[in-house]
């Protein structure tokens, strides 16, 4: 008995070794990656915000960006459904052009003033420089699969500064309701290697990742859970709202509009005209100071019905960029817009919704759960996961990621 548990640590070194090196490669290039994109980000909202007539050049940035994926990018156009599609039914290594592809259009995107998030720039670029080490290294398709997981784990962790989130998230997006543990160690490892290497160019080149603060959070008691809950709830009826929406107007672009880069540039006309007109400037780009503005004060209450919209326009019509960042601003905002009817402080709920929209567009719980608590501190993690679970359950199994699969259906459905 003992010589047999002694074999099997004999035989477990060989493997941690193995997957602690990959691990670190895979973050190290991600970490770097997502480092020069936030850096290129922020020179990108900054250059935005001080020459507001860019605005009128977003029809033909979105020309540009949709004329670049149709003559260069078209094996890599699915994006984020690419790489979970490859890690279900590995086929081809993800294309190298993937990375400078998103990054670019991502960049130009925001420059011009889409309303896209960065998360799935950061995934896309972790996974398809993640692939690479395929051929570097000859690997066998399921280690293939799970340095693809690791690649997204890095992304996500290091542009969002949340390690333990990202991990997660690696195992937890492939399927509604299962977990991949045999890619733990690798997802897990490429999480904080990535989330450490960004850290270190983001002191090198004076980029850091967002501050939220969740000014107080109320003792657990029968009122407080319920209204989280409700409002969880809700949460997940707002992201199922905005996942459809997005498909569907994606899916009517397409059908309508045949040539690719057409689509962008109405979309583009179409935001660019409601900004100008209306002065929505606040429902373009990031919206960052808008999301931190929902933890301190009321706010006004269709904040995130417009972000909603600019956003699925935006996406929908082919500008490039990811989801999770306007999420995290529909539901910090709808929380605000909750908050004074539940009778809950606007940050705690603010908080919660940040999480809870994301978690129910997505379909991970367990992931967005944890960035509550590596965000805003332990004290607010069983609000945050009694919102992202509801979330979760009230979303039903349509979301961003149309590769996703059913691993096990929600209560309710079949």
């Amino acid at each position: 008995m003992e010589h047999s548990f002694l074999s099997e640590q004999r035989r477990l070194l060989p493997y941690m070794g193995k997957w602690l090196l990959l691990a670190l490669a895979v973050g190290l290039l991600s970490g770097s990656a997502s480092a020069f994109f936030l850096f290129a980000l922020e020179l990108a909202t900054g250059t935005r915000n001080a020459h507001r007539w860019l605005i009128a050049l977003l029809p033909l940035a979105g020309f540009a960006v949709g004329w670049l994926y149709l003559r260069f990018g078209r094996s890599v156009e699915a994006g984020n459904n690419l790489l979970i599609d490859e890690i279900h039914d590995p086929k081809n290594v993800i294309p190298l052009r993937m990375a400078p592809l998103v990054l670019g259009g991502t960049v130009i995107s925001h420059l011009f003033g889409a309303s896209v998030g960065r998360e799935g720039t950061a995934v896309q670029m972790g996974g398809a420089l993640a692939d690479q080490l395929t051929h570097a290294f000859n690997l066998k398709m399921e280690d293939r699969r799970i340095v693809l997981m690791a690649g997204i784990s890095a992304g996500f962790a290091s542009v969002f500064g949340t390690p333990l989130a990202g991990a997660i998230f690696g195992l937890e997006v492939l399927a509604i309701g299962r977990l991949r543990y045999d890619a733990l160690l690798a997802c897990l490892a490429a999480a904080i290697a990535g989330d450490q290497v960004c850290l270190l160019w983001g002191h090198a080149l004076g980029i850091h990742h967002t501050h939220y603060a969740i000014a107080s959070v109320p003792a657990l008691g029968l009122w407080p859970l319920a209204a989280v809950a409700i409002a969880g709830a809700l949460f997940g009826l707002a992201g199922k709202l905005f996942a459809d929406c997005t498909h569907a107007l994606s899916g009517w672009m397409k059908r309508r509009v045949p040539y690719g880069p057409l689509r962008p540039l109405l979309g583009g006309i179409v935001v660019a005209a409601v900004v100008v007109a209306f002065g929505a400037d606040r429902y373009i780009g990031l919206g960052i100071p808008t999301i931190q503005a929902a933890f301190t004060e009321p706010l006004a209450p269709w904040d995130f019905a417009g972000k909603l919209v600019f956003t699925v326009v935006s996406l929908g019509s082919g500008f490039k960029g990811g989801e999770v960042t306007p999420l995290f601003y529909i539901g910090a905002t709808l929380g605000n817009a909750l908050a004074p009817l539940l009778h809950l402080p606007f940050s705690l709920l603010a908080g919660v919704g940040f999480v809870a929209v994301f978690a129910g567009a997505a379909n991970t719980p367990i992931a967005s759960t944890l960035m509550a608590i590596e965000l805003f501190g332990a004290e607010v993690g069983v609000y945050a996961a009694v919102g992202c679970v509801l979330a979760y359950l009230f979303s039903g199994h349509t979301g961003i990621y149309r590769a996703q699969r059913i691993g096990h259906a929600k209560p309710g459905k079949s």
